[in-house]
């Protein structure tokens, strides 16, 4: 009874400027951290805390790749932010890595180097540089990224959101996955195990995917 009291009141405390971090901490504490239990369910409130304290992203300077991220809404049209939710599109981006990984699109494989002064950018995907120029807007909550002719002008509009690892960029789904392919192309792969990608997501509406960063 006294854990579902303290549970209850940092769940309150979530409705106010708490410290996420600290707030996980002692939560994982409660549910046991060290056991598996206690660790998934810090690591799923660790996902929706970082969409709740979700801050403007300054895009300067070098992000790293560190995996697919994927935001949804269920075929009822409710969002999936809840518990359950989470732990569904956890999976499907868990799918995604799996997959990109057989075509060495891996954490670490891919970054985004901005420079804020002259607003270019430049990805480097497996060795490959791929510059362009982007420009942020809503606060810095959406970017759009325009590539240059290696990449035939190809241009792309998400949102951006912190998290507690980082930074995400989401983009609609069908421009995320040109993408996608376009770049395993670039890196001489076939893209059949992309393909897969895109049937994760069966059942949901309005889905985003895109990219985890870590600066």
């Amino acid at each position: 009874m006294k854990k579902l009291v303290s549970i209850l009141a940092l769940a309150a405390a979530l409705s106010f400027n708490a410290p996420a971090q600290s707030i996980l901490g002692s939560l994982g504490g409660l549910l046991g951290g060290n056991g598996d239990t206690g660790s998934t369910l810090t690591n799923v409130l660790g996902s929706l805390a970082g969409v709740v304290y979700s801050a403007p992203v300054s895009l300067n300077g070098t992000y790293t790749y560190n995996g697919i991220a994927i935001s949804a809404t269920s075929s009822e049209g409710g969002v999936l932010s809840n518990l359950a939710g989470t732990a569904v599109t956890a999976g499907i981006e868990s799918k995604a890595d799996e997959y990109l990984a057989k075509v060495g699109i891996v954490p670490g494989a891919m970054s985004f180097t901005f420079n804020a002064e002259d607003n270019s950018f430049t990805l480097n995907a497996l060795g490959i540089n791929l510059p362009g120029t982007y420009k942020v807007g809503d606060g810095e909550k959406t970017v759009t990224l325009t590539f240059g002719k290696t990449m035939q002008y190809f241009c792309m509009t998400g949102v951006l959101e912190s998290d507690l690892k980082g930074a995400k960029m989401l983009f609609p789904a069908n421009k995320a996955m040109a993408f996608i392919k376009k770049i395993v192309g670039k890196i001489g792969e076939k893209s059949s195990e992309v393909a897969s990608i895109a049937k994760l997501a069966d059942g949901y509406d309005n889905y985003k995917i895109g990219f985890k960063l870590a600066k």
